[in-house]
Formats: C-alpha cells, sequence, structure tokens
C-alpha cells in the first residue's frame, strides 16, 4: 500500500529534500490513522463479543495510536515550515517534539492498560470465546507487523527519529495482540482465566516501546553528540584540502533533520599566506554545504609547521598526555622561550570518562611536563570536552 502512495504522490515529482520528508510524514501518517482507526472497530467489536479486558484494552491502544500517527503527521507539516523572523533556523525540531509526544502517549496507554489489567486479576470475570474475535486478532497482528515494517523503512530512509518511534510503537502492539490472542485461545481449550495477566504482561510491552521512543525523540532535543560516521566524513572533507594540518573543536548544531550547522577549527601554517588560506577555508565551507547539506563556520589557528624545536616538544608533548590517558588529545600548542623558563601553552581535550577535575589534569600534566622535559618548562592549559562521538 506504501508503495502504491509512493508511486503516486512522489514519483516522477521534483522535490528537494525538506518537501520529500514532509510528502513522507503526511503518507505514512495518513495511512497510520486509518488503519489504526480501522484497528480500533475491530478489537472494540471482539472485546465486546468476548468480554475481554486484553482485547478491549488493546482497542484502546489502536485508537491512541490513531491519535499518534496524528501528531506525527502534524509535526511534519510543522517541520516543514519555512524560517522566520522568530525561528530562523527553522521548525526542524517539531518533528522531534511530536515523536515525544507519541512517545508519551504510549507511556500513558501503557499506564492505564497495567491498572486495567490489575483490577481484572483481582476481580476476575469470565472471557467469551469467538472465532471472530480470533480471526480480527489475527488480522490486527499482520497489521501492525505491516506498520512496524514500513515505518522503519521509511524513518530509516529520510532518517526520522519520529517515525522510528512509530515504528517501534507499531512492533509492540504487535506482540501486545500476540499475546492478547494466546491468552484468548489458552483460556478456551484449558479453562484458565489469564486475560488480567495477558494483559499486564501487554502493559510491560508498551511501556518498553514508550521508553525506547521517548530515548530516540528526546535526546535530539537536549543534544546528543552527531553520528562517527558523519563526523568522519566531515574531517574527510577538511582534511583533503593541503593547506589544513588538523582540526578540532568541531561542534554540529542540528536544529531538526536536514538542518546542520557545523563549526569547527581548522589549523593552518603560520606562515601562510593569510588571503590563500581564507581563500581556502571559504571553499572548505562551501564544500561542505554542497556535499552534506549544512552550513558550516570555520575558525583559522595558525599553527608553527617549519620550527624543528617546537615540532619536538609537541611530539614530547603527546607522549607525555598519552601516559596520563591515552584518550586525551591536544590542540593549539604554542612555545613562548624566556631567558629562564619556557611556556608551553596549549589546550588538551579531555574524555567524559576520566575520573579527574580539570584542576587535577593541569596539576598531573604540569608534573609529568617536569619530571619528563624538565623543571624549566611551565605549562599553560585549558581544558575542553568534545562535542562529538
Amino acid at each position: 500500500m506504501v508503495t502504491l502512495l509512493e508511486k503516486l504522490f512522489l514519483e516522477n515529482k521534483k522535490l528537494n529534500a525538506g518537501e520529500l520528508r514532509q510528502r513522507y510524514g503526511v503518507i505514512c501518517g495518513s495511512l497510520g490513522i486509518f488503519l489504526n482507526i480501522i484497528l480500533f472497530i475491530g478489537k472494540f467489536i471482539a472485546g465486546t463479543i468476548s468480554s475481554s479486558i486484553a482485547i478491549t484494552a488493546d482497542a484502546f491502544n489502536n485508537l491512541s495510536d490513531a491519535g499518534s500517527s496524528a501528531v506525527t503527521l502534524i509535526g511534519f507539516k510543522l517541520a516543514g515550515a519555512k524560517p522566520d523572523p522568530s525561528h530562523p533556523f527553522g521548525h526542524g525540531r517539531m518533528e522531534y517534539i511530536s515523536g515525544f509526544v507519541v512517545a508519551a502517549s504510549i507511556l500513558i496507554m501503557a499506564f492505564e492498560l497495567l491498572k486495567n489489567s490489575a483490577a481484572k486479576i483481582l476481580h476476575p470475570s469470565p472471557v467469551e470465546f469467538s472465532m471472530l474475535s480470533v480471526l480480527i486478532l489475527a488480522v490486527a497482528i499482520v497489521v501492525k507487523a505491516y506498520m512496524a515494517y514500513y515505518n522503519r523503512r521509511i524513518g530509516t530512509k529520510i532518517d526520522s527519529a519520529a517515525m522510528r518511534a512509530t515504528s517501534m510503537d507499531s512492533l509492540s502492539d504487535m506482540i501486545a495482540t500476540s499475546v492478547v490472542l494466546a491468552a484468548t485461545l489458552v483460556g478456551h481449550y484449558t479453562g484458565l482465566n489469564i486475560d488480567g495477566f495477558c494483559g499486564v504482561m501487554v502493559s510491560f510491552f508498551i511501556f518498553y516501546a514508550g521508553i525506547s521512543a521517548a530515548r530516540e525523540t528526546l535526546n535530539p532535543l537536549l543534544g546528543q553528540p552527531p553520528e562517527k560516521d558523519f563526523v568522519d566524513e566531515i574531517e574527510q572533507i577538511v582534511m583533503a584540502h593541503e593547506g589544513v594540518y588538523g582540526i578540532h573543536d568541531l561542534i554540529v548544531h542540528d536544529y531538526g533533520p536536514g538542518r546542520q550547522m557545523i563549526t569547527l577549527h581548522a589549523e593552518v601554517p603560520a606562515q601562510g599566506n593569510i588571503l590563500e588560506l581564507h581563500d581556502e577555508i571559504d571553499l572548505i565551507e562551501m564544500e561542505l554545504k554542497e556535499k552534506l547539506g549544512c552550513m558550516a563556520t570555520i575558525h583559522m589557528d595558525p599553527i608553527v609547521t617549519d620550527d624543528k624545536e617546537t615540532a619536538d616538544l609537541k611530539n614530547d608533548l603527546k607522549a607525555i598526555l598519552e601516559k596520563l590517558d591515552e584518550h586525551i588529545s591536544m590542540h593549539d600548542f604554542r612555545m613562548v622561550a624566556g631567558p629562564s623558563h619556557t611556556n608551553l601553552i596549549f589546550d588538551v581535550v579531555v574524555p567524559y570518562e576520566l575520573k579527574m577535575s580539570e584542576k587535577e589534569v593541569i596539576n598531573k600534566i604540569q608534573e609529568l611536563v617536569k619530571k619528563e622535559l624538565g623543571r624549566n618548562y611551565y605549562t599553560v592549559i585549558n581544558v575542553d570536552k568534545t562535542y562529538v562521538m
């Protein structure tokens, strides 16, 4: 069905990346509303016929899913709105917000189902067997499996956290309905009334789906690090230029899917022609925009590349830092020699996992420098944290 809708609304259409995302969001959201309403009607009829709390709760879960699909659809429409004076970076994060609303609705439904199932365990009532109910549940399992598949496929294709959250919701619904169907069959063939217990199991499945979906949509809003593949691609593009000797302080600002901004520091030779280097940096910024679709701002950091003493001291200092922790890196190294002592000025990037305070890191490096290089060397250190994985 999704493939047919893709052909009708997307094939032979000249759409940019933002328009394509929006069309996919509308297609999947609309189809989700339609299918979930059909499932709600079918399961509600089955639950009423069989007097099953698990089937009825599962029906209202599908009604909640229809609302979630509507939220996803609205989220994609709002996310596609153009930048305005109040939101100069666009509205792309609305997609994350809509995904989080879906996750919240999943958790609320799980809590309600858990409460009703506990009541059914404490006050059990007979469940009537009906072949119509069994048939409806079996069809619902197939439909939910299909919904999980197409939401995951499209979510991966357009890199949408909201659609992956919807896929997780559909997968949990498929498992939940399978448990409800098993409870119906067990009750009929063995006489055991496990309807309430299966309702509790279903609620735990839904809780897990809600927490997973919330994590995937909340992390981008809080400011998660960019994917390693994306960082590697940035480094490859920048370092491919001969005038760049290294990069550091890379930050990716995420304003929604397809709306990233990059800032970084590029190390360039201090003895180079400033106008030529500036032109090279401009070319790199344009290349990043063309290849990755990201606005980029690059700060030039001049480094000494033609002085052997500076180069040797820099290598010695890197070896010292490795002794402290192999994951500590260094940049912006400068040496200022004086009549009585030499200042080594540099920044260090300390991993979050290192169980030392900034003051302890600075003191330990100073101690190792005096031990390894001599007491006439002093360090002036700025401690940084990395913003990428």
